[in-house]
């Protein structure tokens, strides 16, 4: 019981000591019987209404309570749905989070190896242009060797022919 029951269980039992201590006293008294017969009407009529006070109170509290009960009931329960729910994408964060720092470092690597291919090219096509230079002045030097070399050639045959003539 809580403390307000108490003081209204211990108000109504004071009520009705009294109530019933001037019903004693009022029925030695004949005069009053007029009075008496008002008072204990009015008593009755107080007591009825105090009962239904009562009755409706105690009414009240039960529902209350059963409301009560049903909340911490289903308080309960949700906290259970919570603890599942939790458990249930506990597991699914993990792997995400572990991809994604997975896909973080590879896209580190990818910018790296983009940096390094980058460079890379650069060497390449500065080497291909270096080649290809190369490769033309050589063509054109053999092109002058040869060139030189039929020179040399008609040259060491005329005096070939000059000295075949003087002798």
């Amino acid at each position: 019981m809580t403390t307000e029951e108490q003081l209204s269980q211990t108000m109504f039992c004071m009520r009705k000591k009294k109530m019933s201590e001037m019903i004693e006293t009022s029925d030695t008294d004949s005069p009053l019987l007029h009075d008496q017969d008002m008072t204990t009407s009015a008593l009755a009529a107080f007591r009825a209404k105090e009962d239904d006070i009562e009755r409706r109170r105690s009414e009240i509290r039960d529902r209350v309570q059963a409301q009560l009960t049903r909340v911490e009931e289903e308080a309960k329960r949700l906290h259970l749905i919570h603890g599942e729910l939790n458990s249930v994408t506990d597991p699914m964060r993990k792997e995400l989070a572990a991809i994604c720092k997975r896909v973080e470092t590879v896209n580190r690597d990818v910018k790296s190896l983009g940096v390094t291919c980058q460079k890379k090219e650069k060497e390449y096509k500065e080497s291909v242009e270096a080649f290809n230079e190369k490769t033309t002045e050589k063509g054109q030097l053999l092109a002058k060797l040869a060139e030189l070399m039929n020179e040399s050639e008609k040259l060491r045959s005329t005096k070939l022919e000059e000295l075949c003539k003087n002798i």
